[in-house]
């Protein structure tokens, strides 16, 4: 379902919204660019403002009747009738319990930000307890905790994503929460270099693999891109340099050997390196592909301090391909979906760059699409039962002994 509805959601998001995805990069782990994104900003963020902005001008011209957006308000638990289906959820609003009644699609995202002691990523991997994480603060994992308290079922759980390259802020060196370097800075041929300014790794392999070969070596580890690709990718290293999470240097490798430590002669030595070995496609670290190279020394440089981080979790909710939750027997829990990062058996064990904001797309079309037929469906069902009731009360009254006419006719 992810790989055959991907190009018509980016076809969706482009027609219907007028994005820019023009864009395709290679990300770590693909064999041929896939990944759509636009000229500035981050894709994330592109598709969440059209989306949002659309759904904020449907509640403004319904007057809240067709979608209302309901903020700061935290919902405490599932509802469900009495044949078992889910028909709503109960949330706080201005410390006032409030109910919603309808079908219901969970969209909370992952565990990523979860480190209490009983928390579900320290029960499920209490060895990536100390790193610190990509998520907001909200990401605790409330949509999985909420379906699992009415029967809902999970799946590889144990499953969790550690990204290479969260960035290092130079004053907030500890910080547990950390930015997130987009992987596009790799795609566009950003390098890694450990402590002693050396290559050490395939920049574009997966996401494990890097990580992998960060803890085999020494750090603090910097992503480097030159000129070709910095002007490539401009918005993102204009906003990191902004955040004061990257450097630009426009000296070259006179600067970044000065902030790093090391000899200007050991970062030429390894630029000279790495530009013979996109000319040979001969990398002992196995990488294949060298988008904007040469590195020339003399030319502006952006560089950031990156270290591996909580980004992703792949498990959550078993859902089936109509988005709908599933519980412990395998059967759909009527009137319950789930799209996004609270979805668990989508990505495996290790989730492709790219695949998280395609899955919310599709997904999130799927269970929109499922949940609106169920809410017809229940519709229906009421105007039958109606129409049927009301037949019956005609059909008494005619056939009352005290209205014998009505009774012959």
């Amino acid at each position: 379902m992810l790989a055959a509805d991907s190009g018509p959601a980016v076809n969706w998001l482009m027609d219907s919204f007028g994005l820019d995805l023009s864009k395709v990069s290679r990300l770590g782990g693909h064999s041929q660019p896939r990944t759509h994104r636009g000229g500035a900003r981050f894709p994330g963020f592109t598709i969440t403002y059209a989306l949002l902005e659309k759904l904020e001008q449907i509640d403004a011209d319904s007057k809240g009747e067709v979608a209302k957006i309901v903020s700061k308000a935290n919902v405490k638990k599932l509802l469900k009738d009495g044949s078992g289906r889910v028909c709503g959820c109960e949330y706080v609003k201005d410390g006032k319990m409030v109910q919603a009644h309808g079908p219901v699609i969970i969209a909370t995202g992952g565990f990523g930000a979860d480190f209490e002691k009983d928390s579900i990523l320290m029960q499920n991997r209490p060895d990536l307890g100390h790193l610190p994480t990509t998520n907001g603060e909200h990401c605790t994992g409330d949509g999985i905790k909420m379906a699992c308290a009415i029967g809902a079922d999970t799946i590889d759980m144990k499953s969790v994503q550690v990204h290479p390259t969260g960035l290092v802020h130079p004053d907030e060196p500890d910080a547990k929460v950390k930015f997130l370097a987009a992987e596009a800075l790799r795609g566009v041929g950003g390098i890694l270099l450990d402590a002693n300014g050396k290559r050490f790794a395939d920049e574009l392999g997966r996401r494990d693999y890097v990580s992998g070969e960060m803890w085999k070596n020494k750090g603090p580890f910097r992503l480097v891109l030159n000129k070709k690709g910095s002007d490539e990718i401009a918005w993102h290293c204009k906003h990191y340099v902004s955040r004061g999470v990257m450097k630009r240097f426009d000296e070259g490798i006179a600067g970044l050997s000065k902030e790093m430590g090391v000899s200007p002669a050991v970062l030429e030595q390894t630029f000279a390196e790495y530009n013979k070995i996109a000319d040979t496609k001969n990398c002992p670290f196995g990488k294949k592909f060298f988008h904007n190279a040469p590195f020339v020394g003399n030319e502006t440089l952006h560089a950031a301090v990156v270290t591996p981080i909580v980004h992703y979790t792949m498990g959550g909710l078993r859902v089936n391909e109509s988005s709908q939750v599933l519980n412990s027997n395998g059967a759909p829990i009527s009137g319950l979906y789930a799209t996004g990062e609270v979805m668990g058996g989508v990505h495996g064990r290790n989730r492709l760059g790219g695949n998280s904001l395609l899955d919310c797309v599709v997904f999130g079309r799927v269970s929109g699409a499922h949940c609106t037929a169920d809410v017809m469906r229940l519709n229906m069902t009421k105007v039958r039962t109606a129409a049927a009731s009301s037949r019956v009360e005609m059909l008494s009254r005619h056939i009352s002994p005290d209205n014998k006419q009505s009774s012959q006719q």
